[in-house]
Order: C-alpha cells, then structure tokens, then sequence
C-alpha cells in the first residue's frame, strides 16, 4: 500500500460523512433526533416532510454512521449514533458557516439578534446561577423531548401554551430560556414574549443538546 493509501480511505470515509451532511432536511432531521429517539414518521411529522422523502434522508445519515436504528414492534426508531461527538460536530458546522459564509451571517444578525439584542446566558454563567438558585430554567419544547431529557430544576412550558401559563413564572426572577439548540426559534420567540409582559429574561447560549454533550447533569422524567 502506498503512503497516500490508508489516508485516502480515511478522507473517502469523511468525505461521506461531510456529503450526508450536505442537504438543508438532513440536518433538520439531526436537529430533531438530538432531543430524543423517534420513528420515520414522527420526524416526518416534525420536518413538514413526505414520509418518503424523510426515509431517504435518514437513509442517507445511516450509510454515513451518523444515526442509527432499532425495531420496537413494528416500528423502526432512528438515534443519533454517537450523541455527543454528533452534537459537536453540527455545532462546530455553525460556528465555521457564522463565521465564513456571509448570507449566514445576515441571517442570524436580521433575524436572531434583531429578535433579542441581548447577549445570551452562557453554559457556565448558568451553572452558576443554578448553584446559587438565581434563576428559573424555562424549557419551552415540546412535553415528550422535556420528558426524556431536561436541565436539571427546568420547568417545561411549550411555546404554545406561554401566554396562558404565564402564571407559572415567577415575575422577580430571572429567566432563561431554552430549546432545540442555538437555531431554534422557540427560545427567541418566548424571550419576546415574556419581555412582553414585563419578565427578565434571557436566552440560553445553545440547547439541550448541547448541554448535555458538553458533559452537563441533565434530568428526565421517571
């Protein structure tokens, strides 16, 4: 075998892993099964996809190791294969493309901070407010991925049920709040409307993804 031999199979591998991620609905897909196991039609569901074309999505990130499968019954689940090392590799594609690619960049500024200005609470700020009990964690996905997986102490209010569960919060407390991870809208949309209605708050850095890759306690309902 020639020198450029094993590195070239190396390189052929990663370039896989790099094309499987080269499609808009894959990493949407990813972004999903980050929170919690799901079947081809639930993230059919979660995507606003075909069932069809969600299995040939998920196909694709299967070839290249990124997810895998189990059978439930007369189910097939789909994981992220590898959560942590996963997790940190979408993160590490955002940080490269905010970074580089401008219409990227024009994006998070017109949309994300024109929707909160304020700097985002960072993983470790909110360890420490959490050990000194500063803060109420709002979690604001939906109930079944909170269900599987949470920050510690988190009270989970989904997105649509803010307004009328506003009573829950309490108002001379600081709250962060969070989601799916640094591109979910969720967490933006419930700063703005919590600020509405006179609440200190700020948004989480990232996710929960993100915070339990980084080695964080996470909670989940027995």
């Amino acid at each position: 075998m020639s020198s450029a031999g094993p590195k070239h199979a190396i390189y052929e591998n990663l370039a896989e892993v790099a094309q499987a991620l080269g499609h808009p609905h894959r990493l949407e897909l990813l972004e999903h099964l980050a929170q919690r196991v799901r079947s081809v039609e639930e993230l059919s569901a979660r995507a606003h996809l075909t069932f069809a074309n969600t299995s040939r999505h998920l196909q694709i990130l299967r070839r290249a190791r990124l997810v895998e499968t189990e059978r439930r019954g007369k189910h097939v689940l789909y994981r992220l294969a590898g959560d942590t090392e996963v997790v940190a590799l979408m993160k590490a594609l955002g940080r490269v493309g905010e970074r580089n690619v401008a219409e990227i960049g024009r994006v998070v500024t017109d949309y994300f901070h024109a929707r909160d200005a304020l700097e985002p609470v960072s993983r470790d700020d909110l360890v420490a407010r959490l050990h000194d009990d500063l803060v109420t964690v709002l979690d604001v996905r939906p109930d079944d991925e909170f269900a599987l997986g949470h920050l510690p102490g988190a009270l989970n209010i989904p997105l649509g049920e803010l307004e009328r569960r506003l009573g829950e919060l309490p108002k001379g407390r600081e709250v962060v709040a969070y989601c799916r991870g640094p591109y979910c809208v969720l967490s933006f949309e419930a700063v703005a409307t919590l600020r509405a209605q006179g609440y200190r708050v700020r948004r989480l850095e990232d996710g929960y993804p993100e915070w339990k890759a980084a080695g964080l306690p996470v909670e989940a309902l027995a």
